[in-house]
């Protein structure tokens, strides 16, 4: 069992003040599920990014296994590691994907939940598809410690080969907030120039881009292997449905920019 490691601080503990914090998420959304098969979410606190990574959790499609790949701030575990425990959060329990991750059995993504015991990035995704599906789906979640360009498209491509040699219902979420303390004109310009090669599903250019401007984006590496997964299932389209910064909530001049992402 995975417990919780962030509740009480990234979002609330008791089950009914996270449902309170998520609804106040949703607010002024639709919810309604469309044909997507990719999604870029941010991971701060919910007070901070939760409205922002609402837009996207609005308009993803109920599927059988929510593939979530994280960055790994602890430096703990694995360089590149999926998780086969059971995780916990005040919503009550979720199965991984342990098919699934027996068919990445001997890739470059081990099994470790070393990795994934303080990490935030994957586990604050939870709630919200708990919020949406209830309990009737399975996620695995992949934590990566390497987020090199060779590296994430090997991630991506061998997780798409899995999903379709499983034959499931996939949905490939990437856990990421973008630039980290900035003046916010800085961030705005920085992230919306990291933000169009994303939509343009290039994954050379957001190298080149977030090296050449130096953007301090902590996902990048899952965006990529999320955007690598999702092409080779199909994906043709993206669309940016919100970007904003934690300067919205705070007034703080020096923010934390945030985008949320779709994949069809």
């Amino acid at each position: 069992m995975r417990q919780p490691t962030v509740a009480g601080q990234f979002y609330p503990l008791s089950t009914k003040a996270l449902r309170k914090e998520i609804v106040k998420c949703f607010h002024g959304l639709e919810i309604k599920s469309e044909d997507v098969i990719g999604a870029v979410v941010p991971h701060a606190g919910y007070v901070y990014s939760g409205p922002v990574a609402a837009h996207a959790f609005a308009r993803l499609p109920k599927a059988d296994t929510y593939v979530i790949f994280g960055p790994n701030h602890t430096g703990y575990g694995s360089p590149i590691a999926m998780s086969q425990d059971v995780w916990n959060t005040p919503f009550g329990d979720v199965e991984t994907d342990r098919e699934l991750g027996k068919l990445l059995a001997g890739t470059i993504i081990d099994m470790d939940e070393v990795a994934h015991r303080y990490e935030h990035s994957v586990e604050v995704q939870i709630p919200f598809l708990q919020f949406r599906f209830g309990s009737d789906f399975k996620v695995l979640p992949i934590c990566m410690g390497m987020q090199d360009e060779d590296t994430a498209v090997e991630v991506g491509l061998e997780v798409a080969r899995a999903v379709k040699e499983s034959g499931k219902k996939v949905v490939f979420i990437a856990s990421s907030d973008l630039s980290h303390y900035v003046l916010q004109e800085k961030a705005e310009k920085s992230d919306n120039y990291l933000i169009d090669a994303i939509l343009d599903m290039d994954v050379p250019e957001i190298y080149r881009r977030k090296y050449e401007k130096d953007i301090t984006a902590c996902g990048y590496g899952p965006i990529t292997a999320m955007l690598t997964a999702a092409k080779e299932c199909g994906a043709k389209n993206t669309e940016l449905v919100k970007y904003g910064t934690s300067g919205d909530v705070t007034g703080d001049p020096m923010v934390v920019g945030y985008a949320a992402i779709i994949v069809k």
